[in-house]
């Protein structure tokens, strides 16, 4: 049976566009719904146009809203696409370790907004992407996956935006099919991929425990 995904958004929805190109041809996940907080966000138009299921969050009371809808989806996993709102304590341990993000970054570097901007004022020759899971705080939870991209002396914010985000679509799909495999083990904030090759399994480490599905 395939993982029931809701995708939480606020803009232009390419990292949601990703997951469901995806899993229009994937035996592994389907996408459930799509929550918006932004009634006027692109990403709600490509939930309609792929027959998806979307909501809009309230302005009054948007957490307990969310909370309330999470619940009655009952999702195997929630993945936060673009969604620029920090999610209370309660959603969070309802859906601890089922709940991921994308982030322009190489984190723990340049947590927050504006990521590109940060990287380059800071004068750095690396920044790229990871999807990681939520915590209580700002793009601090464990680590799932990372991509590192080149900054070139011309980049501006735009440009190293736009070098990103091809990575970010391959890093959270890749992610979310590692989820929904069964294949990620969290040891404290160490995550571990395991038989994501059939032909190179990763040791799994001691006292870890597996996210079980059901």
């Amino acid at each position: 049976m395939k993982k029931r995904i809701v995708v939480l958004v606020s803009g232009r929805g390419t990292n949601l566009q990703a997951i469901i190109d995806h899993c229009k041809s994937s035996p592994l996940a389907t996408v459930v719904e799509v929550v918006s907080s932004n009634e006027s966000a692109f990403a709600l138009m490509r939930a309609k146009s792929a027959n998806i299921r979307h909501t809009i969050l309230p302005l009054k009371e948007r957490n307990s809203f969310l909370l309330k809808r999470l619940e009655e989806l009952s999702p195997d996993l929630v993945v936060l696409a673009g969604y620029m709102k920090i999610l209370p304590s309660d959603i969070i341990n309802k859906f601890r370790n089922r709940i991921i993000n994308i982030h322009p970054s190489l984190l723990p570097s340049f947590k927050g907004l504006e990521a590109p901007k940060q990287a380059l004022e800071f004068g750095a020759k690396v920044t790229g992407c990871t999807v990681h899971f939520v915590d209580e705080g700002v793009d601090s939870g464990p680590i799932i996956l990372q991509q590192s991209v080149t900054i070139d002396e011309d980049d501006t914010e735009g440009s190293l935006a736009q070098k990103i985000l091809p990575f970010e679509h391959k890093l959270l799909v890749e992610a979310v099919d590692l989820f929904c495999r069964g294949s990620i083990r969290i040891d404290g904030r160490r995550v571990y991929i395991v038989n994501r090759d059939l032909h190179e399994s990763k040791p799994e480490p001691t006292r870890s425990h597996q996210i079980h599905l059901s």
